[in-house]
C-alpha cells in the first residue's frame, strides 16, 4: 500500500534487517490494541476476520471480472474466465452480505466501521500524494528554462554565453555539497536558491544522492543494479550541467536502507577532501502544513541537518515553496 501511495511512504522503507520494520510495528501494535479492546473475544474476532476476508474475495473477483470485460474479445479464455470469476463474485458477495446481516450486532458493525475508516484514510492519503505529485511536476518546468541559460551559475545574464572551459578541482575553494533525489525540479530549485544567495561564492559543486532500498527495490540483483544505474544517470546530468558552465562538479552516490545514515557516513570523506564544504538540501514548503502533511512526508533533510549539526557541519536548508 505504501509503494502505491495508499499509505505513508515511510512504511515501504526497510530496516537494517531488510524488513519493513515500521509496517511490522504498526500491524503488531494494531493487533495488540484489538486484543485488548475485544478482551480476546473469539466470537468477535471470528466475525472481524470472516467479513474482511470476504471483502477481499469480493474485491479480487470484481477486479478479475473487470479484467475479462476489458480484454480483447478474441482472447481464448475470456468467456471462461468471465464465467468463473463472475460466479465467484456472486457467491462471495452473497456470503459477505449474509454474514454481515446475521452478525451485524455481534461485531459486524464494528468491522464495517473500522474497515471503512481505513479505506477512507487510504483514499485521503492517495489524494494528497496525487496532489503533491502535480505540484512537483510544476517544479520540473524550471528544468528546460535553466538548461537553456548558459550564463546560469557563471555570473552572467541569460543573454550571454558562459566560457566553456574545463574546470579544475580546487579543494581549498568553497564547496557546495547538495543533497538531491533525482534530476528534477526540486534539485534544480535548490541549486537556483543557492545561486541567488551565494552568487559566485562556490567553485566546486558536489551532488550527493542516496538510493533508498525499499520494499519495491529489494526484489533481486537486477532491481538493485537498475537503481544504481538510474542514480548515476541523474547525477551525471547535474555534473554535466554545472561543468558546461565552467565550474567543477562531481556526483557521489550511495545505496542503503537509511538515507540519513548514508549521508552521515559520506560526510567525513567529503570534509577531508573539501575543508570549506557547506551542505545544502531542499525542503518542500506546502501552502498549508498540517499534522497529516508532516506524517505523510519524511522530512529527511531535517534529520540530516540535526545529525550533521552534532558533527559541527554547516547545513543550509533551502525552502522550496509549492
Amino acid at each position: 500500500m505504501a509503494l502505491d501511495r495508499w499509505f505513508p511512504t515511510r512504511f515501504a522503507m526497510l530496516s537494517d534487517r531488510l524488513v519493513t520494520q515500521k509496517g511490522i510495528m504498526l500491524m503488531g501494535g494494531a493487533a495488540l490494541a484489538l486484543m485488548v479492546i475485544s478482551h480476546g473475544s473469539v466470537d468477535l474476532l471470528i466475525v472481524l476476520y470472516s467479513i474482511n476476508v470476504f471483502v477481499t474475495f469480493v474485491l479480487s473477483q470484481l477486479g478479475m471480472v473487470r479484467h475479462w470485460l476489458g480484454a480483447d474479445k478474441d482472447e481464448p479464455h475470456r468467456k471462461k474466465g468471465l464465467a468463473l470469476n463472475g460466479l465467484g463474485l456472486v457467491l462471495c458477495s452473497f456470503i459477505l452480505i449474509t454474514v454481515t446481516c446475521i452478525k451485524f450486532f455481534e461485531g459486524g458493525w464494528a468491522t464495517l466501521l473500522v474497515t471503512g475508516a481505513v479505506a477512507v484514510l487510504a483514499l485521503y492519503i492517495r489524494r494528497h500524494y496525487d496532489q503533491t505529485w502535480v505540484l512537483l511536476k510544476r517544479l520540473d518546468e524550471l528544468l528546460p528554462v535553466v538548461e537553456a541559460d548558459p550564463g546560469f551559475l557563471a555570473g552572467e545574464t541569460s543573454g550571454h554565453k558562459a566560457e566553456m572551459i574545463e574546470a579544475v578541482c580546487d579543494p581549498t575553494a568553497k564547496t557546495a555539497v547538495i543533497l538531491v533525489n533525482g534530476y528534477n525540479g526540486l534539485g534544480m530549485h535548490t541549486l537556483l536558491g543557492l545561486h541567488r544567495l551565494f552568487t559566485g561564492e562556490f567553485k566546486n559543486f558536489i551532488f550527493v544522492q542516496v538510493g533508498m532500498v525499499d520494499a519495491g527495490v529489494f526484489k533481486g540483483v537486477e532491481e538493485m543494479e537498475a537503481l544504481k544505474t538510474h542514480i548515476r544517470a541523474d547525477l551525471d546530468r547535474y555534473v554535466d550541467f554545472v561543468r558546461a558552465r565552467g565550474l567543477y562538479a562531481e556526483g557521489i552516490s550511495s545505496v542503503g536502507v537509511d538515507v540519513v545514515e548514508e549521508v552521515v557516513a559520506l560526510t567525513p570523506e567529503l570534509r577531508r577532501r573539501f575543508p570549506k564544504a557547506i551542505f545544502f538540501g531542499g525542503q518542500l514548503v506546502f501552502p498549508s502544513e498540517t499534522f497529516f502533511t508532516r506524517l505523510l512526508h519524511n522530512h529527511i533533510v531535517f534529520a540530516v541537518q540535526r545529525r550533521l549539526y552534532r558533527e559541527g557541519v554547516a547545513f543550509v536548508i533551502m525552502p522550496i515553496r509549492l
